[in-house]
């Protein structure tokens, strides 16, 4: 029994020696974009502690000894981004979000519950961030390799199409600790032998999964580039539809209607029409270049209609991956919304969307120590969240850049 006691005493402190340090930090000399208000609150000091924002001070604060101070130098604060539809399943993968200002992610699929582990991680304190909303497996019509995630998952080798097998599949990805399903009702755009516009589930199959998924109070998110697929997710109870692509004003209607959220990743196909990236084919450089002035157009419909729209960048965070959030957020100006929604879409929409509205997506005591600092005005100038200075997330300091300097 002594060396048993001893082996767990042992295993604890090791554990516990992985954890990052947590420290008290005062962020001073910034200046705040909150995340809900369209406004700038100029010199005020960001108190963080046990993780999160502890209060809002002003310039001339009595600052503690507890606190590490952490010089913004006239900088800009911002809510850490989201990323609303990722692929993320390495700890490099990882890393390269977070060092890119994402500080929590919605995961689109991985192919053995790497996004689940990850997020344990995180939540440990073991790595900074980012946090992750976890898919698991992607429920689709054949899941190949993905059969060796679970040994339950055997008797889908030959497909998923049935509902005895729609329902399986979501129970054993909510078993292993998914937070939302994944799954398709149209084709993939990254394969130059599929149509993308082509309906893969029916609605009926699509409901039976957002049903299955809701007994268990999990949402689903439904991957849709053509717009019979998608209305078919929508009216099946869809919370969010990925892509879009090809949808009609009636779909994005009933969109609006529903209150169904639209995670546009347009930054992914404009990965398409370029070399490099996670995409590089002669054949989907083609497709891109069709689609985007449709998926551009779509976007318009949708922001004039008032559909949420969140970010998403549909990229693995590779060594080779050029799609970021702040890149889509600069399309997302481009095409219409101001400085001020493209920012909220990124922050506190996505946030709502996935589930965190209450704990992160803006800068208010009580909620997560989720920040960026940004070299210039963000409702300003959107390029700003491309060179992010400083990063916090969930209280841990990952990147300080500042000063540049030495003295």
């Amino acid at each position: 029994m002594r060396i048993i006691l001893s082996i767990i005493l042992a295993l604890s402190l090791q554990l516990s020696q992985a954890q990052l340090p947590q420290k008290s930090y005062a962020l001073t000399n910034v200046n705040l974009f909150n995340g809900v208000d369209n406004k700038i609150t100029p010199n005020v000091i960001i108190f963080i502690k046990d993780k999160k924002i502890e209060r809002i001070g002003k310039t001339g604060d009595v600052i503690g000894k507890e606190y590490e101070i952490v010089d913004c130098m006239g900088n800009y604060a911002a809510p850490g981004m989201i990323d609303a539809h990722t692929h993320i399943s390495t700890l490099e993968s990882a890393k390269r979000a977070l060092l890119s200002g994402v500080t929590t992610v919605r995961s689109a699929g991985v192919s053995s519950f790497e996004d689940v582990a990850i997020r344990e991680l995180a939540k440990s304190g073991r790595i900074a961030g980012p946090d992750i909303i976890p898919a698991g497996v992607f429920i689709r019509p054949t899941i190949d390799d993905d059969v060796l995630a679970d040994p339950r998952l055997v008797s889908l080798l030959s497909g998923v199409s049935t509902d005895e097998e729609l329902k399986l599949l979501v129970n054993v990805n909510i078993d292993r600790g998914a937070e939302v399903i994944k799954t398709r009702s149209t084709e993939r755009a990254g394969l130059p032998e599929t149509d993308p516009r082509q309906q893969s589930y029916t609605q009926h199959q699509v409901k039976i999964i957002v049903d299955e998924a809701a007994k268990r109070k999990v949402p689903v998110m439904v991957h849709a580039h053509g717009d019979e697929g998608a209305r078919a997710a929508v009216l099946a109870g869809a919370k969010s539809i990925e892509h879009a692509s090809f949808l009609t004003e009636q779909t994005l209607l009933l969109m609006k209607e529903k209150g169904t959220f639209l995670v546009p990743t347009f930054i992914t196909l404009e990965d398409l029409t370029t070399p490099g990236g996670d995409f590089s084919s002669a054949a989907l450089e083609l497709r891109g270049k069709f689609m985007l002035p449709s998926a551009e157009k779509v976007f318009r419909k949708a922001h004039s209609l008032g559909v949420k729209i969140a970010t998403g960048a549909d990229n693995f965070y590779s060594s080779t991956s050029t799609s970021r959030i702040s890149l889509e957020a600069e399309h997302f100006v481009r095409m219409g919304m101001t400085n001020f929604e493209a920012l909220q879409s990124a922050t506190v929409v996505s946030a709502d969307l996935i589930g965190l509205s209450s704990r992160t997506g803006r800068i208010v005591p009580g909620y997560e120590a989720d920040i960026i600092i940004l070299p210039a005005n963000p409702l300003e100038d959107i390029k700003a969240l491309q060179d992010v200075l400083i990063i916090v997330s969930n209280g841990y300091l990952p990147l300080k850049r500042l000063p540049f300097g030495k003295e």
